[in-house]
């Protein structure tokens, strides 16, 4: 039944992705070259309710959907892993145009060439484990 659950919210999740056209490499590749809001606009909404609701979560200490204590935990603050994973991922983004829920909803909607990104994606995640304890955090 759980798995029931996220399987719902993330087919959502994509139509509103795919309908939003947020998955759109011509919508991505605009947001880059600073030609329209439209991309601007989706991650900044996303990012306003991010914030309003994690906000509210805290101050009135909601569970989760299966009644469980929803913890925050906070990270440790360091420059240098902000900005080396920040420049690796936006190369990674600009270059095949697609950061991951993108590449979920792309190849869902049957665009199939994406699926040699999803390799390279799963590449990157395994050098990452590789590498994990010799990189900065």
């Amino acid at each position: 039944m759980k798995q029931i659950g996220f399987l719902v919210i993330g087919i959502f999740f994509g139509i509103v992705m795919f309908k939003s056209e947020a998955a759109s490499w011509f919508r991505i590749y605009e947001m880059f070259k600073f030609q329209s809001f439209h991309m601007y606009g989706i991650i900044g909404s996303a990012l306003l309710f991010g914030v309003i609701g994690v906000q509210i979560i805290k101050k009135k200490n909601l569970k989760s959907f299966f009644g469980k204590p929803i913890n925050f935990v906070p990270k440790d603050k360091s420059f240098s892993r902000y900005m080396f994973g920040g420049i690796i991922f936006g190369l990674g983004w600009a270059l095949v145009g697609a950061c991951p829920g993108p590449i979920y909803v792309l190849a869902g909607a049957g665009y199939l060439p994406i699926l040699v990104v999803f390799a390279g994606a799963m590449l990157g995640t395994f050098l990452y484990g590789l590498l994990r304890k010799k990189l900065p955090h």
